[in-house]
């Protein structure tokens, strides 16, 4: 059974990622202007960025090549996080309301699948090969395991505190889970979906990112607001850097020599600045003024793009990497927190609102997903 002191802390996963932020214990941005096309970036890449609105109870799908909205998923509580599929052709997202994963169609826009988590899911995300998804219960201290694209629950793995964001290496080598309870980065071996280390980073880390050799890790601290860099065959912090307010998501550009963070700052005191850090030296080689509060970020595949998810303005921030400059400014849902970026181009939708109907996961699903649980405490 959850804890008085537990259920409180995971009340809101908001609550955590915005105005606790600072300690352990207008519409349109200001200063954000477009200018005229001077990259590769401005000519478009194909494919689709996903938004989860966690107070707008909706998902938001975007055109990467226009950065239009195409359609509005409706009705998935509370989404704190979104992940397009390894291929594209699902996008995965959490239910912190109804404790639930589930699977959408990204040719259709329906729920595929649903599967139980356990309390307060958090993040999600699935295997490089798409063959297994995980996803982080704030409120009991696991994460939850599924066969993909299905879902089918496989098992449940106990790291204990808080688990927040996590990300994968590329070559399938390691999971990396930042425990904002326990101020250190899980990891998780997913050949056998075990823990096999718990490396202390400071107080408390929220999101990761991972190489792809699974060589290092990259955690974002939010007192003080910096992003550490742990190397990963000696279980050890060998490098932080300070960043301009307290960070949320940090993501590593597909070729490994460019990291950024969202420097989300507090409601009291919301950022507005996405650093860009060269991983290398650990050293921040230059920012970009985003909307308020940025909070998620993502990068394409070639690295010329990010989005930005800025959590106070119900915006997204579309940045040219070689630039280092706003592209656009899109407004979203209601507090969009999570974002991916999928290279498939979205499929075109009937309508600009689409409700999803979500399954309730089957009787037999939850009581195995109970049962794991039981087990992996």
């Amino acid at each position: 059974m959850i804890s008085m002191k537990r259920r409180l802390a995971v009340t809101s996963l908001a609550v955590l990622t915005t105005a606790g932020l600072a300690a352990c214990s207008s519409d349109t941005p200001q200063g954000v202007t477009a200018t005229a096309p001077s990259s590769s970036a401005r000519q478009g890449i194909a494919g689709t960025v996903w938004v989860a609105n966690e107070e707008g109870n909706s998902l938001t799908v975007l055109d990467a090549a226009t950065n239009e909205v195409v359609t509005t998923l409706t009705g998935v509580e509370s989404p704190h996080n979104v992940q397009a599929g390894a291929d594209g052709a699902v996008g995965y997202a959490v239910s912190g309301h109804d404790n639930t994963t589930i699977a959408i169609d990204a040719e259709n826009y329906q729920v595929s699948a649903a599967a139980p988590s356990g309390p307060a899911p958090a993040h999600v995300i699935d295997t490089a090969d798409g063959t297994k998804v995980y996803t982080t219960n704030a409120g009991d201290g696991t994460v939850s395991v599924y066969s993909a694209p299905g879902l089918e629950p496989t098992g449940t793995v106990d790291l204990g505190g808080m688990p927040h964001g996590l990300r994968p290496a590329a070559d399938g080598s390691i999971i990396a889970v930042a425990n904002t309870e326990s101020g250190a980065v899980d990891l998780i071996d997913p050949a056998t979906d075990t823990k096999t280390a718990s490396v202390p980073v400071g107080c408390p880390p929220v999101q990761v990112a991972v190489d792809a050799d699974g060589t290092y890790a990259y955690a974002s601290i939010t007192e003080p607001a910096s992003v550490v860099k742990i190397d990963l065959a000696a279980q050890e912090v060998v490098g932080t850097v300070a960043v301009s307010a307290p960070p949320v998501q940090v993501y590593l550009a597909p070729d490994g020599r460019t990291l950024l963070s969202a420097d989300q700052g507090t409601e009291a005191e919301p950022g507005n600045t996405l650093s860009v850090i060269d991983p290398t030296d650990m050293t921040v080689r230059g920012t970009v003024r985003t909307g308020s509060g940025p909070h998620g970020v993502v990068i394409d595949t070639t690295g010329a793009k990010a989005w930005v998810t800025n959590i106070y303005d119900d915006t997204v921030s579309v940045v040219d990497l070689d630039a280092l400059e706003v592209l656009e400014t899109v407004p979203v849902g209601d507090m969009p927190n999570g974002v991916s970026f999928s290279s498939r181009p979205p499929a075109e939708a009937n309508a600009p609102s689409i409700a999803l109907d979500i399954p309730e996961p089957s009787g037999a699903a939850t009581q195995k997903m109970d049962q794991m649980e039981e087990h992996a405490h």
